[in-house]
């Protein structure tokens, strides 16, 4: 977690932007263009525009999802023309983009390179969790393509800092359910390119406690299955503890379960935290001030809709603006919230030193 931790002393921004776009969340002009230049390709094509109304043909809806995630990629441009200066990460969630097939892809791909271009540290929200090959093959979101080779032939690639061609991801969010077999494929190849992972140990939705709160019986050493995560994911790290004192294995921790944050962070003293549920989903900057070491690091804090979607509440918007003119809205609007996050943020950690 070097490079991350060196970005948000550098930028003094625990911020994380959520890129998780969808068709509500888009302006109607980007909406409404994708639907002209998707009604003119059908045309180029041969094809009638009236097919995509009615939801028919494979090619008409191969042809409006690939307008739609342009458009997804323009939108995610916008925000970080107005927030790469400001914040030191951001988090696309992979199932946004993957709901567009193929398509979808591309623009997640473009938009990790986009923000790693920028010098942003790129958090993949992917989670993955497998064994064996499948683990391995799931771990090249980080580690890139496999290089040509004949059998028995031992190809080592140097390692740096980045993620590769083409993902483009510095760090995975992973569902660590199955152990450590399930871990390991994830922190080799994390090694290999000097990146991060973020295990999933006590998530900000309501029903993760029909699962996370399930007590353990004294031969299982009590507790919570939460915190015996915790403890795993403590102790999986350790071999990869970096400079920053943290290790390359983090964690996902809810700002919604304060209480549970704080107990998590002491048990953790090397483990770096991941906080969603920061903002929309309920949580405050008190809420999660208990996630930060006391030097008031340690935790980045995840905000999706509270920034991509910030223009939605300007009251200067209107459908009438030009494409230009509302993803100009949008560059600016993201950036005030994320300046307003940085600031909530900052003050809370200040005030609970």
């Amino acid at each position: 977690m070097d490079r991350l931790t060196a970005l948000v002393q550098d930028k003094n921004n625990p911020t994380v932007v959520g890129l998780d776009p969808r068709p509500e969340l888009l302006p109607s002009q980007l909406i409404e263009q994708a639907r002209q230049r998707t009604s003119w390709s059908m045309a180029q094509m041969g094809l009638d525009p009236k097919d995509l109304q009615q939801t028919q043909g494979e090619q008409a809806q191969a042809v409006w999802a690939d307008h739609l995630a342009r458009a997804y990629l323009r939108f995610n441009l916008a925000i970080l023309e107005g927030v790469a200066d400001l914040v030191p990460a951001v988090k696309p969630q992979i199932a946004m983009y993957e709901a567009l097939g193929p398509w979808g892809i591309r623009a997640y791909t473009g938009t990790c390179r986009a923000a790693a271009d920028r010098g942003l540290y790129v958090i993949g929200d992917v989670k993955r969790g497998d064994i064996g090959s499948t683990a391995e093959a799931y771990a090249a979101h980080l580690d890139g393509l496999p290089l040509p080779f004949t059998p028995g032939q031992t190809i080592d690639r140097p390692a740096h800092s980045g993620g590769r061609f083409p993902w483009y991801e510095d760090a995975l969010t992973i569902n660590v359910y199955l152990g450590s077999d399930g871990v390991e494929p994830f922190l080799q190849a994390a090694e290999h390119i000097q990146g991060d992972l973020f295990a999933l140990v006590r998530t900000s939705n309501p029903s993760g406690s029909q699962i996370q709160e399930l007590g353990l019986d004294t031969a299982s050493g009590g507790g919570t299955i939460y915190q015996r995560l915790g403890d795993l994911v403590e102790s999986w790290g350790q071999s990869s503890i970096g400079e920053s004192g943290y290790s390359r294995l983090g964690a996902v921790v809810g700002a919604t379960h304060p209480e549970d944050g704080a107990l998590l962070r002491q048990a953790m003293p090397h483990t770096f935290f991941l906080v969603p549920g920061y903002g929309a989903q309920g949580g405050s900057a008190a809420d999660v001030v208990p996630m930060f070491d006391q030097s008031g690091g340690g935790a980045v804090v995840n905000s999706s809709r509270g920034i991509i979607a910030a223009w939605r509440k300007d009251p200067d918007y209107s459908p009438r603006l030009s494409v230009q003119a509302a993803l100009g809205m949008v560059t600016r609007d993201a950036r005030q919230a994320a300046q307003a996050m940085k600031d909530d943020l900052n003050q809370a950690i200040k005030e609970a030193r």
